[in-house]
C-alpha cells in the first residue's frame, strides 16, 4: 500500500502547477525552474481530453526521457547486477524499465489535472545536485504529500536523478523490487528481464 502511494504521489508531482521561479543563475534557482517548465509542459501537453492516446504515450516517453536520467537510474536500480548483464541484456532492460514507466503512468495523469504543487525550498546537496522540495496539495482535502526533487547538473544539463515521496526514495524503493526478483531468480538478469516483460505487456494490454 505505501509503495503504491508512493508511486502515485511521483506522478502528481510530475503533473501539477507549481509557483513562479524567484531569480536565476544559481545551481538552487536553476533547478528550481528546470522542475517548473517540466510540470508546466506536462501539463499542456498531457492533460487535455482531446489529446489522442498515442500521441500522449509518445509525449509522455519524450518529456520522461528529456527530463529523467533514465540510463543512470536504471543502471543504479540493477546494482551490482549490472556488471554481469551482457550488453544484450543491459540494452533489453533498460528499453523495458523505459517501457514500464511509461506503460504504468501515461493513463493516470487525467486523474491528477486538479492536484497543485508547491515548491517549499530548494537547496544544494553538492556542486551538482539540488533537492527541490514541494507538497502536493489535493483538492478538497487538507492532505499534503511531500515531494523532493532531486535533481543532477552537469555540463548546465539538468535531469531528475530521483524522487523521494514522504521519504520514500523512487530509485531505492525499485533497487529493492528488482534485487529480491533477481535475487529469486537464481541470480539471473534473464529472470528480471522476462518480469518487467510480462508486467509491461499486461499493462499495454489492459490500457487498451
Amino acid at each position: 500500500m505505501f509503495r503504491r502511494i508512493f508511486i502515485e504521489g511521483l506522478v502528481a508531482g510530475m503533473l501539477a502547477f507549481v509557483s513562479p521561479a524567484v531569480g536565476a543563475g544559481t545551481l538552487e534557482d536553476d533547478a528550481q525552474t528546470f522542475i517548473e517548465k517540466m510540470a508546466d509542459r506536462a501539463v499542456d501537453t498531457l492533460t487535455a481530453a482531446d489529446i489522442p492516446r498515442p500521441e500522449r504515450i509518445q509525449q509522455f516517453r519524450l518529456i520522461f526521457n528529456e527530463h529523467f536520467a533514465v540510463r543512470s537510474i536504471g543502471r543504479w536500480i540493477l546494482g551490482r547486477y549490472w556488471k554481469k548483464a551482457t550488453a544484450e541484456e543491459k540494452a533489453e532492460y533498460l528499453a523495458l524499465f523505459e517501457d514500464l514507466m511509461v506503460a504504468t503512468y501515461v493513463d493516470r495523469f487525467a486523474n491528477y489535472s486538479n492536484e497543485s504543487l508547491r515548491i517549499t525550498r530548494t537547496l544544494s546537496n553538492n556542486r551538482e545536485i539540488a533537492t527541490v522540495s514541494s507538497v502536493i496539495l489535493q483538492p478538497n482535502s487538507s492532505n499534503k504529500i511531500k515531494v523532493d526533487w532531486r535533481v543532477g547538473s552537469k555540463e548546465g544539463l539538468f535531469k531528475i536523478v530521483d524522487v523521494v515521496v514522504e521519504g520514500a526514495s523512487m530509485s531505492s524503493t525499485m533497487r529493492s523490487d528488482f534485487g529480491s526478483i533477481v535475487r529469486r531468480q537464481g541470480g539471473s538478469i534473464a529472470g528480471l528481464i522476462e518480469a518487467l516483460r510480462e508486467k509491461t505487456d499486461y499493462l499495454k494490454a489492459t490500457m487498451k
